[in-house]
C-alpha cells in the first residue's frame, strides 16, 4: 500500500483527491494538512511514501516547505495549475519529484503517485515549452561540451526519465535489461555532474538535451 500525505489549504480539493484515491486498491491518503506549517508535524507521524503538496498556501506554501525541509520529506509531487511556471521551477530545484494539475483524472493521479513512489519523476508532458524557456539560460562552453557527451541511447533514456518512467518501465519500453538501464542512468548522472534523477532532468533542460 502506498501511503500518501495530502497538503492543501482548500478543503474541497483535499476531499476530492481523497475521494478519487479511495477508488484505488493500492493507494491511501493517511493524513492531511491545510498548510506547510501544519504539515511538518503530520508528516513526521504518518510514515508516508509520497507527499502531495499544494504550491500556494497561507502561512507556509509548498515551495517554502520544500526549501526549509530539504532531505526530510517523503518523495514530493507538487499540486498546481498551468499558471505556476516559476513556482514549479523553484520546486524542482528544491527537490520536488514532479507536479500534477489539480483537475487531473484518477488514472493520471494514481499513475503519478505510483511512479514517484517507485523512484520516478513527473516533469513531462506537463512541463510546457513556456516553463522550459523560463528555466533555460545561456550555458558556458564547458557545460555544453559536458551535455554533448551523452550518447543517443543515454539521451533517449533521459527523456523517458523526464517523462516519469522508472528503470523497470524504461527497460520494458526499450527492450533492455533493467541492469543495463540502471548503468545508463548512472552514466547520465556522472556525465551531467548531478546526484539524482530530478537534478539530471533540470540539467538536461538547461543544456537543451531534452
Amino acid at each position: 500500500m502506498i501511503r500518501v500525505v495530502l497538503v492543501d489549504d482548500q478543503t474541497l480539493v483535499r476531499s476530492g483527491i481523497r475521494g478519487l484515491l479511495d477508488h484505488t486498491p493500492d493507494i491511501r491518503v493517511v493524513a492531511e494538512a491545510a498548510d506547510g506549517a501544519e504539515a511538518v508535524g503530520v508528516i513526521a507521524q504518518a510514515s508516508a511514501d509520497v507527499l502531495l503538496l499544494d504550491v500556494r498556501m497561507p502561512h507556509c506554501g509548498g515551495i517554502e516547505l520544500l526549501q526549509r525541509e530539504q532531505g526530510r520529506l517523503p518523495r514530493t509531487i507538487l499540486l498546481t495549475t498551468f499558471d505556476d511556471d516559476d513556482a514549479l521551477l523553484d520546486g524542482m530545484r528544491a527537490g520536488a519529484c514532479g507536479f500534477l494539475l489539480k483537475d487531473i483524472s484518477l488514472e493520471r493521479l494514481a499513475g503519478g503517485i505510483r511512479s514517484v513512489a517507485a523512484g520516478g519523476t513527473l516533469f513531462r508532458p506537463a512541463l510546457t515549452e513556456r516553463t522550459r524557456a523560463a528555466y533555460e539560460r545561456p550555458a558556458t562552453a564547458p557545460a555544453l561540451a559536458l551535455g554533448a557527451q551523452l550518447t543517443g541511447r543515454e539521451t533517449e533514456i533521459l527523456a523517458l526519465v523526464a517523462g516519469g518512467l522508472n528503470n523497470a518501465e524504461i527497460s520494458a519500453a526499450l527492450g533492455l535489461s533493467e541492469g543495463t538501464v540502471k548503468n545508463h542512468v548512472s552514466n547520465i548522472l556522472a556525465k551531467l555532474g548531478v546526484r539524482d534523477r530530478v537534478r539530471a532532468v533540470l540539467r538536461a533542460l538547461e543544456l537543451g538535451q531534452i
